[in-house]
């Protein structure tokens, strides 16, 4: 077993069970792409077994911080259906669930997603990427199905080192699936798709916006980067007269529209823009147009943290003109999916929008992802997306 002795004081963040180390940790030692090594403090104290990534400024990921445990086939097997379990306790309303959610998970650089009978896996690190085959056996037999799409096209796959790699990694056929969720049903494509098909984290926040439609009989509603619709038929399901989706994927905005034909509401509530929100943003400031609610929920603006200024200033600049457009008493449901942005930073962002756009309001909740996307105590970067209901005052 190789070993990677890290330098003096850089232990700390492996005893609190914090399971990355960065290049500039480490003091000696090298691997394979992916090879299991024995991670060391400088005077030779044990302190985890970990996947090395000679590409990556994450050099180490900690498989186990038990110097009994060994890194082979049960290992993940044991991994992947402690996972599992854990799901079938939490109460998911839907056929569609993450399965595996990374470091939360003790896989890091491993995201799975069930979508009814078809599961999905990105494998983003070199670790998993070793791994893949018993990972994927795992898989199959743990949850008894047949088909497990791999969708590693994730730009993080190139700062290990590893190219995208798409495709049936167990059995094969039809990527198109439709899902339900809560009471609504909801198609994706696991070969096309966002992420592995679909925003599965924010199932119970597009519930919440059904019920806060409803709650304060909100009737005009604007959905930006809508995707395929998923806040849009939420608000129809709770009674807005009319929801505009906003978008610049054609593609997606037509399944937005399929969407609310496949939920049975009257197509006519429903208005679908494929143009830059920015801009409409502002076009309907000119316009005098108004909304009763708006949902923002944009794309990940800041990676990590060294792009937080930059992104601040696009997260406040929507947010600003957001409020601008909402009539008094309407609800503004914002968020950010941003791992370089916190709470707290978002938190202030969002109140300098109101402040320059002259307009305060009351904070009905803060939310976040859904359970199946655990964050640990342990691993506070995974808490990536943070979400602000907020009523305009």
């Amino acid at each position: 077993m190789k070993v990677i002795r890290l330098r003096a004081g850089k232990e700390r963040s492996l005893l609190r069970r914090h399971p990355w180390v960065f290049q500039g940790s480490v003091d000696k030692g090298k691997a394979d792409a992916g090879e299991t090594v024995r991670v060391e403090s400088d005077s030779g104290q044990f302190l985890c077994w970990a996947s090395f990534s000679p590409s990556s400024m994450i050099r180490v990921r900690a498989w186990s911080f038990d110097e009994a445990e060994r890194i082979d086939a049960e290992f993940f097997d044991r991994r992947v259906r402690r996972a599992i379990a854990v799901r079938e306790r939490m109460p998911i309303v839907s056929n569609a669930r993450r399965l595996i959610h990374g470091e939360a998970d003790g896989l890091p650089g491993l995201i799975v997603d069930r979508y009814d009978d078809t599961l999905v896996a990105q494998f983003l690190s070199a670790g998993t990427e070793r791994w893949k085959q018993t990972i994927a056996d795992s898989l199959m037999a743990a949850t008894g199905l047949g088909r497990l799409y791999e969708r590693s096209d994730s730009g993080v796959r190139q700062l290990e080192g590893l190219p995208p790699v798409t495709g049936w990694l167990r059995g094969e056929g039809h990527t198109e699936l439709t899902i339900e969720e809560h009471e609504w049903k909801l198609t994706l494509d696991v070969q096309e798709g966002h992420k592995t098909g679909y925003y599965l984290d924010q199932r119970d926040n597009r519930k919440k916006f059904a019920e806060t439609v409803r709650q304060y009989g909100l009737q005009r509603v604007l959905n930006c980067y809508c995707y395929t619709g998923g806040f849009s038929v939420a608000a129809l399901a709770g009674g807005a007269a009319e929801v505009t989706s906003v978008d610049s994927s054609g593609p997606a905005l037509a399944r937005a529209n399929a969407h609310v034909a496949l939920n049975g509401f009257d197509p006519t509530r429903h208005t679908a823009l494929d143009a830059d929100v920015n801009q409409t943003l502002r076009d309907f400031i000119k316009q005098g147009r108004t909304f009763d609610a708006i949902v923002l929920d944009p794309p990940k603006f800041a990676p990590t943290a060294a792009h937080a200024e930059r992104a601040a200033r696009a997260y406040k600049d929507i947010n600003r003109l957001a409020f601008k457009l909402l009539e008094p008493g309407g609800v503004l449901f914002t968020f950010s999916c941003s791992g370089g942005v916190g709470p707290e930073l978002f938190h202030k962002i969002v109140a300098g929008a109101g402040m320059d756009a002259g307009v305060d309001g009351f904070i009905l909740d803060r939310v976040g992802a859904t359970p199946d996307h655990p964050q640990t105590i342990c691993f506070p970067e995974g808490e990536y997306l943070k979400g602000l209901l907020l009523l305009k005052r």
